[in-house]
C-alpha cells in the first residue's frame, strides 16, 4: 500500500539565509539540507540513536520528495563581518588571553542576500514510499526535534505526519505557493542538491572531522598546527520545476457547427493582444481590488524584470503536423505561472468571456475552453533544433529600410548585411538568457522568408505600433542539447510572436559539425575511421565494470571475433562529408530500404549516442585535431539525404566482390548493381551508370567513383560498398 511521508516546516522569521551548492541564494530549501536539519534534530549530543539512524538510512534511498514553498522573494545583499575559521586555530594554540585580539584579526565580511518570504505560510516536503511505515514514524519523532533549517540564524520547527497519498496531493494544491517537482518541465527550473545512498554515514564522519580540523605536529621545539578539511558529504543533484497551469482555449463561431473561426498566421500580434485586453477588462470588472496586478501581471504595464517569470503567457497556436497545413490560428493557449498572484481559475474564466461581436452586439466568435491539448503538447516536446512560426522582435538588430523605389540605388553590401545579422545573432543569445534557457547554441541562421513553405514574410506580420517590421525576423536556432517547449523568443513574445516550432531531425543520424582543425589535404576516409574508433572506445568505456566485448552493433564482429558478414548490414556506419565539414553516424536501418526496422536498433543506437554525448574533439592524425560541436541535419537541403534523381561519389566505392572475367569500369558497374539490388534500391542498368575514376589496389582490389541515374528522385542516404561502414561509398546527391 502507498503511503505518503509530509513534512511541514515554519520558520520563527519570513526570512531565509542558505546556499546552494553554488554559493548562491538556494531557494526552496534543498532536501538534503532537510535531511541534515533532521538528523541534527533527533541526534543527543553527538550520538544518534540506532532507530534514528535506520529510520535516516531508509530516508535517504526514497525517491526525491515534492516540495510545496510560498513565493520568495530575493532581498538586498548585505556584508556582514563574522570571524572566520581561523579563530579554532588561535583557541587551539591556548591563546585564551589574546582572544580579543585573534577575534579582530580574523573577523572577515560575509555576504548575505537573504530571500523574504510570508512565515505564516509553511514549506511542505512530500516523500512518496510503500513499505517502510515504523521508519517514517521515527522520521516524524525527528521532526520534531528540528530547531533550524539553513544556516544558524534560520531558526524553524517541523511537524511530520504519514497520510493518503491522495490527502498529500490536495494538500499540496492547495498549499496556495508554489509546487516544485523533480525532473519538472516548467518555466521556473532550478537544481536541488537531494540525500543519497550513504549521507547519514559521511555527514557522521564530517561531524567527527570538524571536531578534529586542527592538529598539532612538528616536535617539540617547533610545534606545527595543521589544519584537515574534513571529508564533504555525497549530494546528487536534481532538477526540479514548477510546472505552469495550462488552459487551451478555441477560436468558435457562434453557429456552433462544429468549425472553427480560423485567424491568419500574420494577425497573431493583434488576435493576442485583442484577447489579453478583453480578458483583463472582464477581470477587472470582477476583481477591482486586483487592477494593480492585473496591469502588472497580464497585460504588462509595469513589469519589472523580477516580474516576467509571474507574466501570464498567451501562446497562439497554428494548426502544424502536416506539410499542407494553413498554419491558421484555431486555439489559443494561456499558460500561468505558479508565482503569478492571479488565481489561475479566476484567469481562465476571464479568457472564457471573450467575444467578438458586430455593430448590432451580436456575437460572431468566441473562445471556448477546451480539454484537447494535443496541439499544444506538440509545442512542448524538446528538440534540438528550433524554427520560427512567427516572426522574432529583435530590437537591437534593426535593418536598414529600404524605399520599394529605390531598391536599385540602395542596395546592401555583403558587410552590411553581415553586421545586421551578427547583430541578431547577439540579439537571440540575449533573448535565450531572457527566458532561462543556458543551453549553449550550436548555430542560428536568419531569413526574412518563412521556413515553412505557407508561412508569411517577417515583415507582412501585423505588430504593434512599438515594434517596426525592420526588427522582425525568422531564425533557426540549433541547440547542443534538446530544449523543452513551449519556446517563445524576443520582445513580442507576450504577444505571441517569435513562437519556435521544433524541427525534427532524421531518426537513427548522429552528426556533428567540425568548427576548426581540420587540415587541407585531410582524407575523408581518414576522418570516418578516426570517428569509428572514438566510437568504439567511448562506448566501451560505458560498458558494465568486467565487460569487455563490444556489441555486434556497434564493432561489426560476432562475438567469437569474426566478421558479421551476413550481408543484413546490422551494425553502424560511419562518414565524413569534409565538404559541409560534418562526421555523421548511420543508423543500419537508414541504409537499408526494407529488411530492418528502426525499433528493432533503437536500444542499440540510443546506447551510441549516450555514448557519444560531449565528445568535442576528435584526433584524426594527419586530418587534424578536429574540434566538434552537435549539429541537426536538414533533410529537405542537405544533398546526402535530400530528394534526387542524379546520385555521384563522394568516397570511393569498393566492389563487395572480384569480378575476374569483367573488364575494372564493368565489375565497377555490375557490383553497385547488386549492392543497390540487396539493400533494396530501385534496378539500374548499365548504361545509367557512368564510372568517373577507376583504380586498382595492391591486392588487386577494384574501387572508383561513380555517377548513378535513377528512374525517379531518390531519397538519401545512400552509403554501399565492402567499406561502406568506415566512410567508403557515400554518394550525394546532384
Amino acid at each position: 500500500m502507498k503511503h505518503a511521508l509530509l513534512v511541514t516546516v515554519r520558520f520563527h522569521d519570513g526570512r531565509y539565509h542558505g546556499l546552494d551548492h553554488r554559493k548562491a541564494s538556494e531557494w526552496p530549501p534543498s532536501p538534503a539540507r532537510l535531511f541534515q536539519a533532521l538528523m541534527a534534530g533527533a541526534a543527543c549530543g553527538a550520538s544518534v540513536s540506532v532507530k534514528s539512524q535506520a529510520a535516516l538510512d531508509w530516508l535517504e534511498v526514497l525517491p526525491p520528495p515534492v516540495i510545496a514553498t510560498p513565493r520568495g522573494v530575493a532581498g538586498s545583499a548585505f556584508v556582514n563581518f563574522v570571524p572566520n575559521n581561523d579563530l579554532d586555530a588561535e583557541i587551539s594554540k591556548g591563546n585564551e588571553p589574546d582572544l580579543d585580539k585573534a577575534v579582530a584579526r580574523t573577523r572577515v565580511g560575509k555576504r548575505f542576500r537573504p530571500t523574504h518570504f510570508d512565515s505564516s505560510i509553511p514549506i511542505l516536503y512530500c516523500w512518496y514510499f510503500d513499505d517502510g511505515e515504523s521508519q517514517a514514524k521515527e522520521i516524524c519523532n525527528a521532526a520534531m526535534g528540528l530547531y533550524q533549517l539553513g544556516r544558524g540564524i534560520d531558526l524553524a520547527w517541523a511537524e511530520a505526519s504519514i497520510i493518503d497519498p491522495d490527502e498529500a496531493e490536495q494538500r499540496l494544491l492547495s498549499h496556495g505557493g508554489i509546487v516544485y517537482r523533480p525532473m519538472g518541465n516548467g518555466s521556473t527550473q532550478r537544481e536541488l542538491v537531494c540525500p543519497q545512498s550513504g549521507l547519514r554515514h559521511d555527514l557522521t564522519e564530517r561531524f567527527s572531522g570538524m571536531r578534529k580540523r586542527f592538529r598539532t605536529g612538528g616536535s617539540n621545539r617547533k610545534p606545527i598546527h595543521m589544519f584537515i578539511q574534513p571529508p564533504r558529504p555525497r549530494l546528487s543533484k536534481v532538477v526540479y520545476g514548477a510546472p505552469a497551469r495550462r488552459f487551451v482555449f478555441e477560436l468558435r463561431p457562434d453557429d456552433d457547427q462544429g468549425s472553427f473561426a480560423a485567424q491568419e498566421l500574420r494577425s497573431a500580434a493583434k488576435l493576442v493582444q485583442e484577447v489579453r485586453d478583453e480578458a483583463a477588462t472582464r477581470l477587472c470588472e470582477a476583481l477591482p481590488n486586483l487592477s494593480d496586478d492585473i496591469e502588472r501581471y497580464l497585460i504588462g504595464r509595469g513589469a519589472q524584470d523580477a516580474d516576467k517569470e509571474a507574466r501570464v503567457r498567451i501562446v497562439p497556436v497554428p494548426s502544424v503536423g502536416s506539410k499542407h497545413a494553413d498554419l491558421a490560428i484555431r486555439r489559443l493557449v494561456i499558460y500561468v505561472p505558479q508565482s503569478c498572484p492571479i488565481f489561475a481559475d479566476d484567469l481562465a474564466w476571464s479568457f472564457a468571456q471573450v467575444a467578438w461581436a458586430d455593430s448590432d452586439g451580436v456575437i460572431l466568435k468566441e473562445l471556448r475552453r477546451s480539454n484537447d491539448d494535443r496541439m499544444a503538447k506538440r509545442l512542448e516536446r524538446s528538440s534540438r533544433r528550433w524554427r520560427s512560426l512567427t516572426p522574432l522582435v529583435l530590437r537591437c538588430a534593426l535593418r536598414r529600410r529600404i524605399e520599394p523605389d529605390r531598391r536599385s540605388s540602395q542596395v546592401k553590401g555583403a558587410a552590411e548585411r553581415a553586421g545586421e545579422e551578427g547583430r541578431a545573432n547577439t540579439a537571440v543569445r540575449q533573448a535565450l538568457r531572457h527566458v532561462g534557457i543556458d543551453t549553449p547554441v550550436a548555430k542560428v541562421q536568419f531569413q526574412r522568408e518563412p521556413f515553412h513553405h505557407r508561412g508569411q514574410r517577417a515583415d507582412s506580420f501585423e505588430s504593434c505600433a512599438r515594434f517596426s517590421k525592420n526588427m522582425l525576423w525568422h531564425a533557426d536556432v540549433t541547440f547542443t542539447e534538446p530544449v523543452a517547449g513551449p519556446l517563445l523568443l524576443g520582445d513580442g513574445r507576450f504577444l505571441g510572436l517569435g513562437l519556435m516550432r521544433q524541427y525534427e531531425p532524421i531518426q537513427g543520424i548522429i552528426a556533428f559539425a567540425i568548427t576548426e582543425g581540420l587540415s587541407e589535404n585531410a582524407l575523408p576516409e581518414t576522418v570516418a575511421l578516426a570517428a569509428r574508433r572514438a566510437m568504439m572506445s567511448r562506448v566501451q568505456s560505458c560498458l558494465p565494470r568486467g565487460s569487455k566485448q563490444l556489441p555486434s552493433y556497434v564493432s561489426g564482429h560476432e562475438m567469437d571475433g569474426s566478421p558479421a558478414g551476413d550481408g543484413t548490414h546490422r551494425h553502424i556506419a560511419v562518414a565524413a562529408d569534409l565538404l559541409r565539414r560534418h562526421v555523421l553516424y548511420f543508423a543500419p536501418s537508414l541504409l537499408q530500404r526494407q529488411g530492418l526496422r528502426w525499433r528493432e536498433i533503437e536500444r542499440e543506437h540510443y546506447r551510441v549516442e549516450r555514448a557519444l554525448e560531449g565528445m568535442d574533439v576528435l584526433r584524426a592524425g594527419p586530418a587534424g585535431r578536429l574540434v566538434l560541436v552537435p549539429a541537426v541535419i536538414d533533410q529537405e537541403c542537405d544533398p546526402l539525404f535530400a530528394w534526387a534523381q542524379v546520385w555521384e561519389s563522394v568516397t570511393d566505392y569498393h566492389v563487395t566482390r572480384h569480378h575476374h572475367r569483367l573488364s575494372d569500369e564493368e565489375a565497377l558497374k555490375a557490383d553497385i548493381i547488386a549492392e543497390l539490388e540487396r539493400r533494396r534500391w530501385p534496378l539500374l542498368s548499365k548504361d545509367a551508370i557512368k564510372v568517373i575514376a577507376v583504380r586498382r589496389g595492391p591486392r588487386g582490389g577494384i574501387s572508383g567513383r561513380l555517377r548513378l541515374a535513377f528512374p525517379t528522385a531518390q531519397r538519401g542516404p545512400l552509403l554501399v560498398g565492402r567499406t561502406s561502414h568506415k566512410g567508403g561509398g557515400l554518394f550525394t546527391g546532384i
